[in-house]
């Protein structure tokens, strides 16, 4: 697929590139994009919560009240589930929510992820540029220019730029990756990608080193 290189003023240069069909171009393996998908999710789940089961409540140990003859259920200990204040029954424990995907699954993932954005026309290539200051407004005004401000967007920069990243911080529907951090999720999120031109080459080195 060629693409025309964009200026971040929204114009067309006369310059085009060639995605690589290797990437952009292969049969989307669906069931590989789920499980890159759920182990990205995953591995973000912090896996703190905790909750104290009846072992764990500090409280009387005596019998509350007799076996028989009271006209209820028995009951032997406080603690008991079924009273206000006792062991909550198969609580959350801290876990860890992470699991294993081989390399291999990972890079169809996201090889399917790029092919059905670039299937969907829903990239775009701008040539490198840089922001003297970290500015959001700046920022803003390329994506109207563009005409992308009112939608997901995601911009792949060959290297880190931190006037960048901070200019697009506190914009909610922007997210801001290196070439080398690109993901699943994150592609299938974003209603529009952004590649730098520079990007283009990392991306290609990036999956022939996987």
């Amino acid at each position: 697929m060629e693409l025309v290189v964009h200026k971040v003023s929204g114009e067309a240069t006369d310059r085009k590139v060639m995605l690589d069909d290797s990437i952009f171009g292969i049969e989307p393996n669906n069931h590989a994009i789920y499980l890159d998908a759920k182990h990205y999710m995953a591995s973000q789940r912090q896996g703190t919560h905790d909750s104290k089961e009846r072992s764990d409540i500090i409280g009387s140990t005596r019998k509350i009240k007799r076996q028989k003859g009271t006209g209820t259920a028995r009951a032997g200990s406080i603690k008991n589930p079924i009273f206000r204040g006792g062991g909550r029954v198969f609580g959350p424990h801290p876990r860890n929510y992470s699991f294993k995907l081989n390399k291999k699954v990972k890079r169809l993932a996201r090889k399917s992820a790029l092919s059905y954005k670039a299937k969907e026309n829903s990239i775009l290539i701008v040539e490198d540029f840089n922001l003297e200051n970290p500015k959001t407004r700046d920022f803003n005004e390329i994506l109207k220019s563009l005409n992308i401000d009112n939608k997901k967007t995601l911009f792949v920069l060959d290297q880190s730029d931190e006037n960048i990243y901070l200019s697009a911080r506190n914009l909610q529907k922007v997210k801001v990756l290196r070439a080398e951090g690109i993901n699943t999720y994150e592609v299938l999120k974003a209603n529009k990608i952004v590649f730098v031109e520079s990007s283009l080459k990392t991306i290609i080195e990036v999956f022939a080193n996987k």
